[in-house]
């Protein structure tokens, strides 16, 4: 095989990521600069503070990336590059550099989108992995499903109607004084916890008519902040582990069914995890053991490929490339940006 080098970079939120992919699979490097420890006083991303942020980065980024893959832009067959869902301000970082430097080298510009990345990155992880399947896609602005048929045609089977699931980790870590981002904060208490301590709600179906592949966690959130404020009004001690503990299991209890039922119709026998919530424990634990007991296989990236990541993108991208889908220099952020969009 004629070896392909792509160069992709990510900054959909906060995170500034440069990597260099060969052939779609291969990690040649794969740099990342997190900006968590300068948002985590306040609680959240910033937009305009990532935006500042990535562009102080960007170029030095990019550069580690080269050096640590031992080639130059010179050798680079494609420029990749998240052009949405995500902040704004962020993506528009990461495309007007993607397209200096495809205008500058004369490269082909790709622009990826940043949900379907995350779940190529199971094709990083796994080199045996081959559509067609079902991923999960779970961060913390996203929750979906999605059927890839092949690597160039993916179908929304469904995502949630307002919070995703990380969201909702985020949110209930925060009124639980766990510092940001608060969703390994909640997976590491609820393993001292009681799964069955609260009988939080689980929205597993849709109303008649409705996608029955559709998410809601709105309802889950505020339950959860009704137990606490209600507890703390009584002067009731709360057990934080159990708390955490059912609220983490009503989330990942509608995860595993839905998923399950994915897969069923789309008449697949693999299913992959993909996204930031991909790294929580008892899901990957859950899914896996329910997977088995259908006869599914289960794929899941590693912590470092769950979070944002330009090996991803790259990884994305070199498919789009093969695909002859380039982009010309007019392509712009796009930030409500939907799955299965170009």
């Amino acid at each position: 095989m004629t070896q392909s080098l792509t160069l992709a970079l990510e900054t959909s939120c906060d995170e500034t990521s440069a990597a260099v992919v060969m052939n779609g699979r291969t990690i040649l490097s794969n740099i990342i600069s997190s900006q968590v420890p300068t948002h985590q006083k306040f609680g959240g991303v910033v937009p305009e503070i990532a935006s500042r942020k990535h562009i102080e980065t960007v170029i030095t980024v990019v550069d580690q990336a080269l050096a640590e893959a031992g080639t130059t832009l010179a050798d680079v067959n494609a420029i990749g590059v998240t052009y949405g869902p995500g902040l704004v301000g962020a993506l528009l970082v990461g495309v007007a550099t993607a397209k200096a430097l495809s205008f500058a080298l004369n490269k082909p510009l790709i622009g990826v989108n940043h949900l379907e990345g995350h779940i190529f990155a199971n094709f990083l992880a796994h080199r045996e992995l081959e559509p067609p399947f079902v991923a999960l896609v779970v961060s913390g602005g996203h929750t979906s499903l999605v059927h890839l048929k092949d690597y160039n045609e993916l179908v929304l089977l469904g995502q949630t109607r307002d919070d995703a699931a990380g969201e909702a980790f985020d949110k209930i870590a925060r009124v639980m004084n766990f510092p940001y981002p608060g969703g390994p904060y909640i997976d590491n208490a609820a393993k001292q916890g009681n799964p069955s301590a609260i009988a939080f709600p689980r929205a597993f179906s849709g109303k008649a008519g409705e996608n029955k592949f559709a998410f809601s966690f709105s309802g889950l959130k505020s339950a959860v902040l009704n137990h606490l404020n209600s507890a703390a009004q009584r002067g009731e001690t709360i057990s934080i582990p159990d708390v955490a503990a059912s609220f983490q299991a009503a989330v990942v209890d509608v995860l595993i069914m839905k998923t399950i039922a994915a897969a069923e119709h789309a008449g697949v026998n693999q299913i992959v995890l993909a996204g930031g919530v991909a790294a929580n424990s008892s899901l990957k634990t859950e899914l896996a053991l329910a997977a088995g007991k259908q006869g599914l296989t289960l794929f899941y990236p590693p912590p470092v490929l769950c979070t944002d990541n330009a090996a991803m993108i790259a990884c994305r991208a070199h498919y789009q490339y093969l695909a002859g889908e380039f982009a010309d220099l007019n392509l712009n952020a796009v930030p409500s940006l939907k799955l299965g969009c170009r």
